[in-house]
């Protein structure tokens, strides 16, 4: 029998609290039912890190044809033109936005036609657009937003809430001839404080995950990029792509102390310089641009040089700017490195590539719209083409902020033809029972985060990639057996997740048979123009949507 599950019936339900979570919440209308999941505390992920800022045309000197040129030049060719000139045209609207819902960023009394705000320039931008706060962007914006969300009578919040599967009508319809069978109804959803998973239904069910930095030993993403959404999807039958994209942050702070601290590429925008241990520079080596590169090739040249030179970090040095300048616009990084000892105003910092962001993910539209109807993605989880083969900095939350809104609209506007959902069988946990060795659980997610790390990670083989396809095969069948077995708990849904998306980047590393933006193997080092196109992994339950089977 099936133990008690309680069912929660609203109109949108929205997995994830980030940016794009929390501000697609707040601009759908106030006689929607919402509910609002999140994985730990609302606030919990990887906007409240984001230390950079977001990047949007609001100099009198710059222009949307440059923003966008610049993001296609990062992208390497893979990035989807017209969503690049869809996010960056409205990338003003959406700071404007955000600015009415009370976000303070950094003011700036001489800029021009920028709104009065200070803005920086950051790797691979040709103009300064990156409107901040201080150097806690992410926290400026994802407490504003909170704070709105919280105070909204029709949102609910579930927050230590764990996603652990999506539900379709044709789960338990057994006529699936129909592509509308596969509507996407709901998710079951792990009360982490009960252990009880309830059933929530929705007209629209939103992913808003973020992404899988987790899947690696090094990264400077929280505990919950573990890949939640991207796997959810994929099992429910989205398309995924370019997943072999994945981006290394090339400056994480080297500490034993600093477990994932950030720090922002806005430092190498006010020109700090990165230097080997005996402070002589190399970046120029690499790239003309040097330090303002696109992250990809700052990444690769930094772990190159360590090495080269047998060192575990390199150094970034901005102790030649003065000592108030650096204090006032990046007080963030300046008092953590303080507490650890470092005084950036007059030292280099220890720093090292570690994953950051997942540039591929599930396949959407330009309405946020997946291969599944009633479900759609935003934000890291989804796959938009805005990125192509490389993120170029503070497009992210430009990203978050634009499908938002655009899923909003979308929503809205098909609301009145939607259908409440009718009842599912609840959660059955009738035949499980509890971990008997919860050792295993961590070992897997151990080994799985070291080998992805030394055979997937900024520089690849074919070799390498073999190696970690089988690893993963043999470790997908321990964790189909526990998580058939054993009462779910999180450790085991993110080590299924994770290990899900792992095979997808490494199935997606093994197609490009090319080097390109992030994904660079020895076996092909040169860009093959007959891959210019995303590389797309289809599921075996995918199904084109109705509306777009002709094209």
């Amino acid at each position: 029998m099936a133990e008690m599950c309680t069912i929660h019936r609203h109109d949108v339900l929205i997995i994830g609290s980030g940016a794009a979570g929390l501000s697609l919440a707040l601009r759908l209308r106030s006689d929607l039912s919402i509910a609002v999941t999140s994985k730990r505390e609302l606030r919990e992920g990887n906007t409240l890190y984001a230390q950079g800022g977001i990047s949007a045309v609001l100099d009198a000197g710059d222009s949307v044809e440059s923003h966008v040129r610049d993001t296609l030049n990062a992208g390497a060719g893979l990035c989807d033109v017209d969503m690049v000139r869809l996010a960056v045209q409205r990338g003003p609207t959406n700071i404007r936005w955000l600015l009415k819902k009370g976000v303070q960023f950094t003011r700036d009394e001489h800029a021009r036609g920028a709104d009065g705000y200070h803005l920086t320039r950051e790797g691979g931008h040709t103009h300064r657009r990156v409107v901040h706060a201080a150097d806690a962007t992410g926290r400026a914006v994802e407490d504003t937003l909170e704070g709105r969300v919280r105070a909204l009578s029709n949102v609910a919040l579930f927050e230590y809430h764990a996603a652990i599967d999506l539900i379709s009508a044709n789960k338990f319809n057994s006529d699936r001839s129909t592509t509308a069978d596969n509507r996407c109804i709901g998710a079951y959803i792990l009360d982490e404080q009960s252990g009880q998973v309830g059933t929530f239904l929705a007209r629209f069910v939103v992913i808003a995950t973020g992404g899988a930095s987790k899947v690696y030993l090094y990264t400077s993403n929280p505990d919950v990029a573990t890949g939640d959404g991207i796997a959810m999807a994929w099992r429910a039958g989205c398309r995924v792509a370019n997943m072999e994209f994945i981006q290394f942050h090339p400056t994480c702070l080297y500490h034993p102390q600093a477990k994932s601290f950030l720090i922002t590429e806005a430092l190498r925008g006010e020109g700090a310089r990165l230097l080997l241990p005996n402070g002589d520079r190399f970046m120029l080596r690499f790239d003309k641009r040097a330090e303002l590169a696109p992250r990809d090739i700052v990444a690769r040249a930094i772990d190159h040089e360590m090495k080269r030179v047998g060192s575990k970090y390199v150094l970034l040095d901005i102790s030649h700017r003065d000592a108030d300048f650096v204090r006032a616009h990046f007080p963030t990084i300046h008092a953590r490195c303080m507490e650890l000892g470092i005084d950036m105003t007059r030292e280099p910092i220890p720093v090292v590539p570690a994953a950051h962001y997942t540039c591929g993910g599930v396949v959407t539209d330009a309405r946020a719209r997946t291969d599944v109807p009633g479900l759609y993605a935003i934000g890291e989880t989804a796959y938009t083409g805005l990125h192509g083969a490389n993120r170029m900095a503070s497009n992210s939350l430009l990203e978050c902020l634009v499908f938002s809104e655009l899923a909003a609209a979308d929503i809205e506007a098909i609301y009145a033809a939607s259908s409440p959902v009718d009842d599912v069988p609840p959660w059955d946990a009738s035949r499980v029972t509890e971990p008997d060795e919860e050792v295993v659980i961590s070992h897997n997610w151990e080994e799985l985060r070291r080998f992805m790390w030394d055979y997937v990670g900024i520089v690849r083989t074919n070799k390498r990639l073999q190696r970690a396809k089988r690893r993963i095969d043999l470790l997908r069948q321990e964790i189909i057996e526990n998580y058939s077995n054993f009462r779910v708990e999180t450790n085991l849904l993110e080590l299924r997740n994770l290990v899900e998306v792992a095979d997808l980047i490494v199935q997606s590393a093994q197609r490009r048979r090319e080097s390109r933006g992030l994904h660079y193997t020895l076996d092909f080092p040169s860009k093959d123009r007959s891959q210019l196109s995303p590389t797309v992994l289809i599921p075996d339950r995918y199904q084109p949507r109705p509306e777009t089977q002709d094209g």
